[in-house]
């Protein structure tokens, strides 16, 4: 049911990779390339990845390049509640942060490098639609560097819900929470961590202590302050033609990529690799 790969069995620092960022968060044919450059970015600083998805009735930990390549076409998202029906069918299975929270559970991984976690949406007074990735994030002990949450959220409110889950919102180099693409204009994180030794061992003693997951959020290289208004029009049009639940995302992401010129295009992908390679940098202090 699940093949984990020797390399990763055998290291003591392992970073896990989503594989929904290579199916459905980038324009196709680009989003292996983002998943290969997180891995190589990921051993440049000294740990293993762990690329997980699901492929013909197996949950694989540490996908092989012919195997990612995979995820280029059509795959299901898969997010914790949808890990077992796509085993028993065959599909490929693309994890979300929330899928592959609930594999690092299983399998012991402490770290994990992604773009933005789920949160809860624009508009849940109306409409509650709250991610997977919070309930994941709190019920297991690994902590995920990511720049945030993602654009299209109520960031304030999924801080809110973090804290009342007891997941620690740590700020690296920064005080306040990374909105995405934007490096300013969050709410304050719980506390900021000034290099991957100390960001380890705050989880370190956070584990000790009887908690589980953390947030280690890194603003993103480039800060596009002008996006705001882009998103709104996006979420305005995902309404408009009845996009729902987890289409909303890629719908987003991929108006964002054809108004903004390519410039979010751009920007996610940078933020991707450089939160790997974080990730790995507290793997390896943690080891």
């Amino acid at each position: 049911m699940i093949r984990v790969a020797e390399e990763v069995r055998g290291s003591r620092a392992v970073v896990a990779l989503e594989t929904t960022l290579v199916a459905h968060g980038f324009p196709p044919g680009e989003g292996v390339g983002v998943g290969l450059e997180s891995e190589r970015r990921v051993r440049a600083a000294g740990a293993v990845p762990a690329t997980i998805g699901i492929l013909d009735g197996e949950i694989i930990v540490g996908l092989t390049e012919p195997e990612l390549a995979r995820f280029a076409a059509d795959a299901r998202k898969v997010g914790p509640r949808d890990l077992a029906t796509c085993l028993v069918q065959g599909a490929v299975g693309a994890t979300t942060v929330g899928g592959t929270l609930a594999v690092c559970r299983v399998v012991g991984i402490r770290l994990m490098g992604t773009g933005g976690i789920g949160g809860v949406h624009r508009g849940w007074q109306e409409h509650p639609d709250v991610s997977a990735d919070l309930g994941e994030l709190a019920r297991c002990q690994t902590l995920v560097v990511s720049a945030g949450a993602k654009s299209l959220l109520d960031v304030p409110a999924t801080i809110e819900v973090l804290e009342a889950l007891g997941v620690p919102v740590l700020g690296y180099r920064t005080d306040e929470l990374p909105l995405f693409y934007s490096t300013h204009g969050g709410p304050p994180t719980s506390a900021r961590v000034e290099s991957p030794d100390e960001a380890a061992r705050v989880a370190q003693a956070h584990w000790e202590l009887g908690g589980n997951g953390l947030l280690v959020a890194r603003a993103p290289d480039e800060s596009l302050d002008d996006i705001e208004p882009l998103i709104e029009d996006a979420l305005r049009a995902a309404g408009d033609e009845g996009v729902r639940g987890q289409d909303v995302t890629p719908f987003v992401l991929s108006f964002l990529h054809e108004r903004s010129g390519g410039r979010t295009l751009r920007a996610n992908k940078e933020l991707v690799a450089a939160n790997a390679q974080l990730a790995a940098e507290i793997a390896v202090a943690l080891s």
